[in-house]
């Protein structure tokens, strides 16, 4: 294949990713997005394999077909309530490749150096693909290209080992309270300063030890970087760690002069960073707050709630059902948990069925992942049209009869609002407690993921479903026709 063809290929594949990136903005056309990015990475590898310097292909295809095949098996044994850590696990792989071919290229740009410095001619060197992309550069290319190795490595360590970290604290292997060393801000920026030192030492002729140096280092800093930041504002991380990949990419890109990879890796870094931005507005974080040591794990300081909590069972809640119009239904966390979508997709079915107007709300940072509810939610066939974003839905609740809130804690506090001395306060909540009834099904009495007690189980109008969410569910649904 000519690299005409090849470009050519690329370019529709860029297109392609693009229709992807679009089509994910609704459920609708999801579905169909998804494909269009599964046959833009079909059509790039094709067009990469095919093109000109390529070689080994029993090593390629050995390598193509091991890794799909170690992807096929681990997807279809990950349950959706793990799907926030397998992307974390995702964005790992992506840095350590930038890493890797950052490395190889430093290697082979030693030895084609080496093959230049003994005076051997182009005609003689007998060299293809990268090799003969590097024999052809000059002095200032080579440096431009030391440069985007630079980077590659360095972006791709910090993604590598701050992903692994995001998704220990994801699988709970890894305890989601915020941990930093002694002075943890300056040994972050220590080490920055050692990366851009040893860089300086490699764009100055040392040799790979100071890539090696700068990998172990920001590896470090990666590391830091996440253990420093709460359970809480592990979405915005997963984002984050998704712009870091794509920017990773991007760099890798410019290394190997793949414009399919500079072209991706830009479209995912812009989207992960846009996506953090949103998620940052819909928890009222700064982003770079969240960055450099964001809130979760501990319990923190609050204003006093009066009150107590109050408990009902499945027949109280059947009862008040029977006489409600109109029901909102919040997804959290604890029902990805519980499995209980099914659960609460046959509720829906069935009281819709009578006639009554149920509906969802979603918050932007419901569960462990930006989308995890909408996901969820459309496994268990509930239909589209009645799923709607907090800002679609918040001003419904004064009119709403019951809320039904299940597995959720921080996106429903009120506190948020009342309590200017709250971690989260002005977060963007959904106001459940504006409806004549809230229901809240939870297997305790304990706080939500960042550690914050929420006055909504304590207001007169709340009643706690207690119980894994899922038997509370198939509990009422025994009650319902």
């Amino acid at each position: 294949m000519s690299t005409g063809i090849v470009t050519a290929s690329y370019i529709i594949a860029s297109i392609l990713f693009i229709l992807s990136l679009g089509g994910l903005n609704n459920q609708e056309s999801a579905k169909r997005a998804i494909w269009y990015g599964m046959a833009g990475m079909f059509l790039a590898i094709l067009a990469t394999l095919l093109g000109p310097g390529i070689s080994n292909y029993l090593i390629v295809i050995a390598m193509i077909g091991g890794g799909a095949g170690i992807g096929y098996a681990v997807a279809r044994r990950v349950e959706m309530t793990e799907m926030p850590q397998l992307v974390a696990a995702l964005h790992s792989f992506v840095g350590l490749a930038a890493v890797l071919i950052g490395l190889n290229a430093d290697v082979e740009l030693s030895t084609v150096t080496a093959l230049k410095t003994s005076g051997v001619t182009l005609a003689d060197a007998d060299l293809t693909g990268f090799a003969l992309s590097l024999f052809k550069k000059t002095i200032v290319e080579i440096s431009i290209l030391k440069v985007e190795i630079l980077l590659g490595i360095f972006i791709g360590a910090v993604t590598f080992s701050g992903s692994l970290v995001a998704f220990g604290k994801l699988a709970g292997s890894v305890d989601g309270k915020p941990f930093k060393f002694p002075g943890g801000h300056l040994l972050n920026l220590a080490g920055l300063l050692f990366c851009t030192f040893f860089g300086f030492l490699y764009l100055q002729g040392s040799g790979i030890w100071t890539l090696i140096l700068v990998t172990l280092i920001s590896g470090l800093i990666g590391w830091h970087l996440i253990m420093g930041i709460g359970g809480a504002d592990m979405p915005v991380v997963v984002s984050m760690l998704n712009s870091y990949s794509g920017w990773a990419a991007a760099a890798i890109g410019f290394t190997l002069e793949n414009d399919l990879l500079i072209v991706t890796g830009a479209l995912v870094g812009a989207s992960g960073a846009i996506l953090s931005y949103i998620m940052c507005a819909a928890m009222n974080r700064n982003f770079i707050s969240v960055i450099l040591g964001g809130f979760g794990g501990a319990v923190v300081s609050q204003a006093s709630i009066d009150g107590e909590q109050v408990a009902i069972d499945a027949e109280g809640v059947s009862a008040a059902l029977d006489d409600a119009d109109n029901i909102i239904i919040i997804p959290g966390y604890g029902l990805a948990v519980a499995q209980a979508q099914q659960a609460i997709s046959e509720l829906t079915k069935r009281l819709r069925s009578r006639g009554k107007n149920v509906r969802f709300a979603i918050h932007p940072v419901a569960g462990r992942l930006p989308g995890h509810m909408n996901v969820l939610l459309a496994e268990a066939r509930v239909p589209y049209d009645i799923v709607f974003e907090m800002d679609e839905i918040n001003s419904d609740f004064p009119e709403t009869d019951v809320a039904i809130v299940i597995g959720s804690n921080d996106i429903v506090n009120p506190a948020a609002q009342d309590d200017p001395d709250s971690p989260i306060a002005g977060m963007p909540v959904l106001e459940c407690w504006k409806s004549r009834q809230v229901f809240v099904s939870k297997r305790g009495q304990g706080t939500g993921y960042s550690g914050i007690e929420n006055p909504l189980f304590f207001k007169e109008n709340t009643r706690m479903f207690f119980g894994d969410a899922k038997s509370s569910l198939n509990k009422l649904l025994a009650l319902i026709d």
